[in-house]
C-alpha cells in the first residue's frame, strides 16, 4: 500500500507531449446541430441589425445568441431548464461587464472585473458540468464587453439585446423537440452502441456509455409510455456494457434508434424474465401512474443521477464549499488572467481582453490538459490570423459579406471542434476579428499584431500559472473516490442479497444512482490526478479493480429495475 500512495514525482506524471497534443480526432456525431442553432440565432440577430443599421451593437446580441452552443446532448425537459439558467448568466455576466465599462476608465481595474469573472465562470462551469464550450464563451464575451464605450444609462438597453437573443437561441435549441422528442436520448444510446461495437479505445467507451446514462436517467418519467420507452433504452445500454450483443447487432439497434422508426424492443433473457414475477407488484404499473414516489414526493429509480447543470442548486453548492479544488482552479483562473491581461497593457497592447480570454482558455483540470490546449491556442491562432489576412479583402465588399463570412467561420469552428481545438481555433481567430469591424473599421496590422501578441502572452502566462499553482490534494480526492465506490458497491450487494420483496424498488434505484455518481467522480479524479503536477503516484491497480467489480453489480441493479418496465403497456 505504502509504495502505490507515498511516492512523489519531481514532474508531472505524463510526459508534456507535442505530437499527442495537436493529433487529430475522428469527428463527433452530430456535430451540426450547435452548429445550425448557433448560426441560425446569431444570423437572425446580425441580420435584424444590419436592416436596422445598428451592426454596432452586435457585441451585445452575441451573448444571447451563443448560448445556442449548450445542452444539445440534454433531453428536452432538462436542456430548457439548463439553457435558461445559461441565457440568465449569461446576461448576468454581460451587466457586471457593461457596468464596469461605463463606471471606470482604469485598465487595470477592467482586467481585474474581467479575470474575477473568467475565474466565476470557470467555477460554475466545472461545478455544473455544463460540457462545451463551457466557460469560454461568457468569458469571451464579458471581456469584450469590460472594454467597450459604455454609458450607464445605455446599459439597461443593450441588456435587454442580450435577454432577448437569449431567448430567441432558447427556442431555437427546442424547436426540435416538435419533430422529434426523443431525439436526444435516442441519439446518445446510438453513439454508446456504434462506440461498444468499435475497436476504439476503452476509456473512449466509458466516457460514451457514462455521457449516454446521463442522459437517459434525465428523461421524465411521467406517464406509462414515458416509463416504458425509457426502460427500453436502459436495456439496450445494459446490452452494450453487458458485452454479450454482437457487434452487427448494435449497430442495427444505433441504426433503429437514429430513424424515426418505433424503438427496439428487446426480449429479456431468461435471467431477466425469471425476475419479471418478483416484480409484478410495482406501484403504479396498472394503474397508468407509471413511476413510483419517494417520502419526499420526488420520483423514485427514476430520478436521474446527480447531473448539475440541469438542476445543480446542491450540487453546486456542495462543490463550492471551502477546500473544494474548484476553489484551487479559481485562483488559477484569477490571477492568471489578471496577470496575462496586465502583461499585455504594460507592452501596449490595445485590447488586452484577448489576454485574458488566451489565459482562460488555458486553464484545464489538470498540467497536461493545460499544457495541450496552449499548444492547441497558440497554434491554431497563428494559422487563425493567416486566414484573416486571406479574408481581408472581404471587409471592403460591405457589411453583409462581413457578417456572412463571420458566420461561416462560427459553422466551421463548430464542424472542427469535435477534430481538434487548434484546428477549431483557426476559424474563432478570423471570426472574432471580423467581429470588431463590425462596430468600426479597424486597422487590420494593429489588429493582427495585437492578436499574436495577446495569444503568446496570455498562453505563456497562463500555463506558468498552472505550473506554480497546482492542486497538491487531488491525489487525496482520488482516494477518497475510491473509497465512496467501495462503500456504495458494498450497500448495492447488500440490497442485492436481500430478498426481493423485502426490498423497496427506489432504494435500488437509489443504490444505482450513487454507485454511477460513485464511478463517474472516481474516474474524474483518477483522471486529473494522472496529468497534475507534483502528485503521488496513483494506486492505478486498485481503481482499476474497483471498476471492475461495480460495474457488474451496476449491471444487475440495472436488470433488477428495467426489465419490468418492458410489461408496461406503450400509449395508444
Amino acid at each position: 500500500m505504502a509504495t502505490e500512495t507515498a511516492t512523489r514525482t519531481p514532474g508531472p506524471t505524463r510526459q508534456l507531449r507535442v505530437r499527442s497534443a495537436l493529433r487529430l480526432r475522428q469527428v463527433a456525431a452530430g456535430w451540426h446541430r450547435p452548429a445550425l442553432s448557433a448560426v441560425i440565432a446569431l444570423g437572425a440577430a446580425d441580420l435584424v441589425l444590419l436592416a436596422l443599421g445598428r451592426l454596432d451593437l452586435a457585441l451585445y446580441t452575441s451573448g444571447g445568441g451563443l448560448c445556442a452552443l449548450y445542452a444539445h446532448g440534454l433531453p428536452y425537459a432538462a436542456r430548457a431548464r439548463t439553457l435558461g439558467w445559461v441565457v440568465l448568466s449569461m446576461t448576468a455576466s454581460v451587466a457586471i461587464a457593461l457596468t464596469t465599462a461605463a463606471s471606470t476608465d482604469s485598465t487595470v481595474v477592467r482586467v481585474a472585473v474581467a479575470a474575477l469573472l473568467a475565474a466565476v465562470h470557470k467555477m460554475l462551469c466545472d461545478a455544473t458540468r455544463i460540457g462545451p464550450p463551457a466557460n469560454l464563451i461568457p468569458t469571451f464575451i464579458a471581456a469584450s464587453c469590460v472594454f467597450v464605450p459604455q454609458r450607464l444609462a445605455d446599459v439597461p438597453a443593450h441588456l435587454a439585446l442580450t435577454l432577448a437573443a437569449g431567448a430567441f437561441a432558447w427556442l431555437v435549441c427546442m424547436a426540435p423537440a416538435l419533430l422529434r422528442p426523443q431525439g436526444p436520448q435516442r441519439h446518445a444510446v446510438a453513439r454508446a452502441l456504434e462506440a461498444a461495437a468499435g475497436q476504439g479505445a476503452p476509456a473512449a467507451r466509458a466516457a460514451t456509455a457514462a455521457a449516454a446514462w446521463r442522459t437517459v436517467l434525465l428523461v421524465p418519467a411521467r406517464s406509462t409510455a414515458a416509463v416504458a420507452d425509457r426502460g427500453r433504452l436502459e436495456l439496450l445500454l445494459i446490452r452494450a456494457g453487458s458485452g454479450t450483443a454482437e457487434p452487427g447487432q448494435l449497430r442495427l439497434w444505433a441504426g433503429a434508434l437514429r430513424s424515426r422508426g418505433p424503438l427496439p424492443d428487446l426480449s429479456p433473457t431468461g435471467a431477466e424474465t425469471a425476475e419479471l414475477a418478483d416484480l409484478d407488484a410495482v406501484p403504479g404499473a396498472g394503474t397508468g401512474a407509471g413511476v413510483e414516489r419517494s417520502p419526499s414526493g420526488g420520483h423514485l429509480h427514476r430520478r436521474a443521477p446527480l447531473a448539475p447543470g440541469t438542476d445543480g442548486r446542491v450540487p453546486l453548492l456542495r462543490a463550492l464549499r471551502p477546500g473544494s479544488p474548484l476553489l484551487t482552479i479559481g485562483a488559477r483562473v484569477a490571477l492568471g488572467c489578471a496577470l496575462a491581461g496586465w502583461a499585455s497593457m504594460e507592452l501596449g497592447v490595445g485590447r488586452p481582453y484577448w489576454a485574458v480570454v488566451t489565459a482562460a482558455s488555458v486553464f484545464q483540470a489538470n498540467t497536461v490538459l493545460s499544457w495541450n490546449r496552449a499548444l492547441n491556442r497558440v497554434l491554431g491562432n497563428v494559422i487563425g490570423l493567416v486566414l484573416f489576412a486571406v479574408l481581408l479583402p472581404l471587409t471592403g465588399l460591405g457589411a453583409a459579406v462581413l457578417v456572412l463570412a463571420a458566420l461561416a467561420c462560427q459553422f466551421a469552428t463548430e464542424a472542427t471542434i469535435s477534430r481538434g481545438y487548434w484546428l477549431a481555433s483557426v476559424f474563432v481567430t478570423p471570426m472574432s476579428l471580423l467581429m470588431v469591424q463590425f462596430a468600426q473599421a479597424q486597422p487590420a496590422g494593429e489588429l493582427i499584431a495585437d492578436r499574436a501578441l495577446d495569444t503568446v502572452v496570455g498562453a505563456a502566462v497562463g500555463l506558468a500559472c498552472c505550473f506554480l499553482i497546482t492542486d497538491r490534494h487531488v491525489s487525496d480526492r482520488a482516494e477518497r473516490a475510491l473509497a465512496a465506490v467501495a462503500a456504495t458497491r458494498a450497500e448495492a450487494a447488500r440490497l442485492l442479497d436481500a430478498p426481493a420483496r423485502q426490498v423497496d424498488r427506489y432504494e435500488l434505484g437509489w443504490a444505482r444512482d450513487r454507485l454511477t455518481n460513485a464511478l463517474v467522480e472516481l474516474r474524474e479524479a483518477a483522471d486529473t490526478a494522472g496529468g497534475e503536477w507534483r502528485q503521488r503516484t496513483l494506486p492505478e491497480d486498485r481503481i482499476s479493480a474497483a471498476e471492475q467489480r461495480s460495474h457488474p453489480v451496476l449491471a444487475e441493479l440495472s436488470r433488477r429495475l428495467d426489465p419490468a418496465l418492458r410489461g408496461l403497456p406503450t400509449a395508444a
